[in-house]
C-alpha cells in the first residue's frame, strides 16, 4: 500500500521515502515531507506505525503527477549556477557542510530536494561525491568523479570552478546549434505546412475542375493527383504506418545488432560520420584531461571516458585502445591505431605525453577540435535556409506547373 502524507514543502523541507508497518501488521510506504529522516520516523511513531526504512527520496521518485508534470528536472544552467556558488564559498573558506546548507534557499524544485538530501548525506558522515552519486541524472559521472579527486587531493574548490568553464563550454555549445538551427526549421515548418495546405484544400478542388473538361491531363498533374489523394482519402493510413515504423525503428536500433548497425552506417555518412568522430575526440580529450588534471589515475580516468563515447564503434575502438595504454602505456601510439584521432592531435598528445603535461595537451586538443566543430556546425546552419527555400521553391514550383500546364492548354483550345 503506497501512502503520501505530508503537507507542502516548506524552507528546509525534504522528501523522504519510508516503509512501515501499522498496528494491524501491514506493511505501507510512501513519501513523506520532513527536515530530516529522525523527523519522519518520530512523525510515523505518533501515528501509531513502526518504521522500518526512510531514505531520502531518489530522483524521478514517485511524488504525483501533476507535481512531476509542473516540476521537471534540473536545468542545465541551475547545475552551473550551483557549481560556481559553491566553488565560491568554498574558496572563501567557508566549511562543504555550511556551504551546502547557504545554497539550499538559492534554488527551488528538484535541485532544491536534492541539495537538501546531499546536506543530509554528508551531514551523517557520507562523502560529497557518494551523495551526488545518488543522483545520476543531475550529476553524471565525470562530475562525480572530478569532485571525488577534489575531495582526496583536497582542492575541491579548483575542480568546481574547471567544472564550472567545462559546463558553460557544453552549454555554450549546446545554446549556439539550437540558435543556429531555429530559423531553419521554422522555414521548413512553414513550408511543410504551406504544401499540406495546398495539397489537402487547393489542389483538390483545382485539379476536379480540370477533370470535369475531359482532357488528358500531363504526368505532372496525374502525380500531383495521387500524391493529393494519398493525403486526403489515406491519412489515417499515413499516420498509423508511420508510428508504426517510427516504434519498430526505436525498439530495433534498441538492440545491440541494431544499434551497432545504425552507428556504423552514421561513420560512413560524410557529415554525420565527421561529426560523430570529431565529437568523439573532442569528448575524450576534453574528459580524459580533465580527470588526470584532476588527480584521477589514467586507469580509472579512461574507464570513464570510454563509457561516454555513445557510438559502438567508435567505443569499442577506444576500448581496445585503452586496454593497450593500461598494459603498455604509449597512450599516443594507441589512439593513432584507433584511426580515429587527426595527426595534429596525434602529435600534440605524443608531446604532453613526453613532456609530462599530458592533461595540458589533451585539453588543448580538446579546445581546437570544439572550436572547429562549432564552426563547421555554424556554416552548416547558414547553408541550411537558401538550401530550404530553394526545396520550398522547388515543391510549390512543381504543384505550380501541375495545375498551369493543363490549364495553358484549355485556354489554347479555346482559343482556337
Amino acid at each position: 500500500m503506497m501512502v503520501r502524507l505530508g503537507s507542502p514543502r516548506t524552507v528546509g523541507m525534504a522528501l523522504y521515502f519510508y516503509q512501515a508497518f501499522t498496528k494491524a501488521g501491514k506493511k505501507v510506504s510512501g513519501y513523506l515531507e520532513a527536515g530530516s529522516q529522525q523527523e519522519v520516523k518520530d512523525r510515523l511513531t505518533q501515528q501509531g506505525s513502526y518504521p522500518i526504512k526512510v531514505e531520502p527520496a531518489r530522483e524521478g521518485a514517485q511524488v504525483g503527477f501533476f507535481r512531476r508534470l509542473f516540476r521537471g528536472g534540473v536545468k542545465a544552467k541551475d547545475k552551473i549556477l550551483f557549481t560556481k556558488q559553491l566553488a565560491v564559498l568554498l574558496k572563501s573558506g567557508i566549511p562543504l557542510l555550511q556551504a551546502i546548507e547557504l545554497l539550499i534557499d538559492q534554488f527551488s524544485g528538484s535541485l532544491r530536494s536534492i541539495i537538501i538530501s546531499v546536506k543530509d548525506d554528508v551531514k551523517e558522515g557520507s562523502s560529497f561525491a557518494d551523495a551526488l552519486k545518488k543522483y545520476p541524472k543531475t550529476f553524471d559521472n565525470i562530475y562525480v568523479q572530478l569532485v571525488r579527486a577534489g575531495e582526496a587531493s583536497g582542492k575541491l574548490e579548483v575542480i568546481l570552478e574547471r567544472l564550472t568553464a567545462f559546463l558553460e563550454r557544453q552549454e555554450e555549445m549546446r545554446a549556439r546549434i539550437r540558435g543556429a538551427l531555429s530559423y531553419p526549421l521554422m522555414q521548413l515548418g512553414v513550408a511543410v505546412i504551406v504544401v499540406a495546405v495546398m495539397l489537402i484544400y487547393v489542389v483538390p478542388s483545382m485539379v476536379e475542375n480540370l477533370v470535369s473538361t475531359g482532357q488528358q491531363l500531363p504526368t505532372p498533374t496525374l502525380i500531383l493527383m495521387a500524391i493529393s489523394n494519398l493525403f486526403v482519402h489515406y491519412y489515417l493510413f499515413m499516420i498509423i504506418g508511420i508510428t508504426l515504423f517510427v516504434i519498430a525503428y526505436k525498439y530495433w536500433s534498441a538492440t545491440p545488432a541494431g544499434g551497432r548497425f545504425i552507428d556504423r552506417v552514421k561513420l560512413k555518412l560524410p557529415l554525420i560520420g565527421y561529426f560523430a568522430r570529431m565529437n568523439a575526440v573532442v569528448q575524450f580529450s576534453q574528459t580524459l584531461g580533465m580527470l588526470i588534471e584532476g588527480g584521477v589515475n589514467l586507469s580509472e580516468a579512461l574507464d570513464i571516458v570510454v563509457q561516454i563515447t555513445s557510438n559502438r564503434i567508435l567505443k569499442d575502438k577506444l576500448n581496445e585502445a585503452r586496454d593497450k595504454i593500461i598494459k603498455q602505456g604509449k597512450i599516443a601510439q594507441y589512439l593513432k591505431e584507433t584511426n580515429l584521432f587527426p595527426p595534429i592531435a596525434i602529435h600534440l598528445i605524443k608531446t604532453g605525453e613526453e613532456s609530462g603535461q599530458l592533461d595540458f595537451m589533451l585539453l588543448t586538443v580538446a579546445k581546437n577540435y570544439e572550436t572547429d566543430l562549432q564552426e563547421t556546425a555554424d556554416t552548416l546552419a547558414s547553408a541550411m535556409s537558401p538550401i530550404l527555400l530553394i526545396v520550398m521553391a522547388l515543391v510549390v514550383g512543381f504543384i505550380v506547373i501541375a495545375i498551369a500546364v493543363p490549364l495553358i492548354k484549355m485556354s489554347g483550345g479555346g482559343i482556337e
